[in-house]
């Protein structure tokens, strides 16, 4: 299962930072992460020997234009959703998209949406469930109304 944040703000989000919410929600994930001079890359979350995959992609640096487009192409055919155009701006201006890879949906990978959505200004995808806000208010749905 995917998730993907659609950040606004290109700064990279603190990983110590994020790893100290986790234990305080109760989730005391160990984060295993590389990186290089623009920060952070990827690396993976392990809680209770599941791991979840984290990538992070710069839309300056990484070729991810493609990926963004289809993704706004898509938001604007949900004409049947009052965001679709908002959300399809908010793709379309991603500074970074990080993804998480679960093998099943799961509280550690929300509870990463939420903190880094909040961290960069971004909303997030869930496969199968849709577009979300920071705190977790459904934006738009993945299946038609």
């Amino acid at each position: 299962m995917y998730y993907r944040v659609f950040g606004l703000d290109g700064a990279t989000p603190d990983l110590a930072a994020l790893l100290d919410h986790l234990h305080a929600a109760g989730l005391p994930a160990v984060g295993h992460f590389r990186g290089d001079d623009l920060g952070w890359t990827g690396g993976e979350l392990v809680l209770a020997d599941q791991p979840v995959a984290v990538e992070r992609y710069l839309s300056k640096e990484d070729d991810l234009r493609d990926d963004l487009n289809t993704w706004a192409g898509w938001l604007e055919t949900r004409t049947d959703q009052p965001r679709h155009g908002e959300l399809m701006q908010h793709v379309i201006g991603t500074r970074q998209l990080i993804t998480l890879k679960s093998s099943e949906p799961d509280r550690l990978c929300d509870e990463v949406c939420h903190w880094l959505a909040r961290q960069t200004d971004g909303v997030y995808q869930i496969d199968g469930r849709g577009f979300f806000a920071a705190d977790g208010t459904m934006l738009l749905p993945d299946d038609a109304p």
